[in-house]
């Protein structure tokens, strides 16, 4: 049977499970080509690739023939395909909101996609800081939703959205990979980190999640920014 879409990524974790998350939820079929195709359209003429784009995650939606760059809106396009969102104009938003976040932490976790490297002492006034501020920011939306340490959803809806699989892509995520921040997870936003917990659980979505680590292993955002937050890890 063919594939509904096709996923053109790093063999990583990072932005890829964001999607995965919610290719997965959602019942579909997917591929995911070998580096070299993608390198093969990231480095094409612009005038040749099939959607301009500058860096993956590229999605393509096979049976539409519709190509999307850009992970919020590689969601906001299968969320409205699947019917993810929650359907109310300010939770809609919201959702939106919440997948911004989730993108500005992965900027500031790899210091602006490894633009520079961490310092023992930089990552340490992050994790003190920075990182449990957005930990807060997270609980408090949830919260204000009804979310509870044991059970609720992201935005108060009866079922999981978008909202809490983005959520889940992003703190389970990286707890799995990084496990030495599921400490902090627990202590600064710990219904965001059992929402996470159970989002992950879902069948589909933990299935995803064991064939990727037998395929790939523990790696999270690859390279040598990786290697430095592994290291300040490891250090703190």
């Amino acid at each position: 049977m063919a594939e509904d879409y096709s996923l053109y990524y790093w063999p990583l974790p990072f932005r890829g499970h964001f999607i995965r998350y919610v290719l997965a939820h959602a019942g579909t079929r997917w591929d995911e080509p070998p580096i070299e195709a993608l390198a093969a359209l990231k480095n094409a003429p612009v005038s040749e690739q099939p959607l301009p784009f500058m860096a993956p995650p590229l999605l393509h939606d096979r049976g539409a023939d519709i190509w999307v760059a850009q992970m919020p809106a590689i969601l906001a396009y299968l969320g409205e395909k699947h019917a993810l969102y929650p359907c109310d104009p300010a939770k809609d938003a919201l959702t939106n909101t919440l997948i911004g976040n989730a993108g500005d932490v992965l900027e500031e976790i790899t210091c602006n996609c490894g633009r520079t490297m961490w310092s023992q002492e930089a990552w340490d006034a992050f994790v003190d800081v920075r990182l449990p501020r957005w930990m807060a920011i997270f609980e408090e939306i949830g919260r204000r939703h009804g979310l509870t340490d044991d059970a609720g959803t992201m935005l108060g809806t009866p079922q999981s959205t978008l909202a809490d699989l983005a959520v889940a892509a992003l703190w389970a995520t990286m707890t799995e990979c990084l496990p030495a921040i599921e400490p902090l997870l627990k202590t600064h936003a710990p219904a965001i980190a059992a929402l996470s917990n159970r989002v992950a659980a879902m069948p589909a979505i933990s299935a995803m999640r064991a064939e990727w680590r037998a395929q790939h292993g523990e790696a999270y955002c690859g390279g040598q920014i990786e290697a430095s937050i592994r290291h300040v890890l490891a250090g703190s």
